[in-house]
């Protein structure tokens, strides 16, 4: 390579680093540290990238740091702002928190797709990615600033805008779960049948109906069968309420 294609690599590089520090310092709050981690947060595996040993380069190691992290900042929260509460509580709360529905929700609202170098188109990702990424961007910070930043970026983008403990309580995280425990109780039989599976416009649907005491209680589609169940037994949920909130 020239002295002049060098010269030329480096300065587009470092102009694209400059970027990348600026938004990714709007975000956080504060300037990073090691521009590699984040950079490192936001890479999929299809990229092909390796590190200089020769490992694959991804953010799923990240992601994994980063939900360690968020689980021990929530659980810290909730233990020490709901005394009250014993193990089973605690517990049932920080699923409510750390949901992957939640955490998709605020990997959209930070946009944090934007950032992600793939060789995948980004319609062919998953609806996961999103919380996927916010919990590998909370690895990089715990490895570039350490434990306190983590924590405080968690307070101001989770904790401060999200977390109310008394609207978390009444917040339903799955319908379907709801559905069988009230079944097993009631000892009543129910089974989830798929009665359509087809592709419409490229996209796959799922039929699924959902029968109690051999009676079809709702139906729902959906693009999975997990959702299209979910979906399902929320509709069950609405007819069956004022039973099961006798129980």
């Amino acid at each position: 390579m020239s002295i002049f294609k060098k010269i030329f690599t480096k300065s587009r590089r470092s102009q694209e680093d400059g970027i990348f520090f600026d938004t990714i310092q709007k975000i956080l709050g504060f300037p990073p540290g090691n521009l590699n981690h984040y950079q490192k947060a936001f890479t999929h595996r299809s990229s092909g990238k390796v590190d200089g040993t020769g490992n694959p380069i991804s953010y799923e190691r990240l992601e994994f740091l980063g939900d360690a992290m968020l689980s021990s900042v929530i659980a810290a929260h909730l233990f020490n702002e709901a005394p009250y509460g014993d193990e089973g509580y605690l517990t049932k709360m920080r699923s409510k928190i750390v949901s992957r529905e939640h955490l998709n929700e605020l990997g959209k609202d930070l946009d944090l797709i934007r950032f992600v170098e793939s060789k995948v188109p980004v319609q062919h990702f998953g609806e996961n990615i999103h919380g996927n990424i916010f919990e590998s961007l909370i690895g990089a910070i715990y490895l570039d600033k350490g434990y306190p930043y983590c924590e405080k970026f968690i307070q101001q983008k989770v904790i401060i805008p999200y977390v109310d403990i008394s609207r978390l309580e009444g917040k339903v995280i799955s319908y379907k779960s709801l559905i069988i425990e009230w079944c097993q109780k009631e000892k009543r039989q129910f089974h989830y049948d798929i009665f359509e599976d087809n592709a419409i416009d490229g996209q796959r649907l799922f039929g699924v109906k959902l029968s109690i005491d051999e009676k079809v209680i709702a139906k729902a589609r959906a693009t999975s069968k997990k959702k299209a169940e979910e979906k399902a037994s929320q509709r069950a949920y609405f007819a069956f309420q004022e039973k099961m909130n006798k129980k």
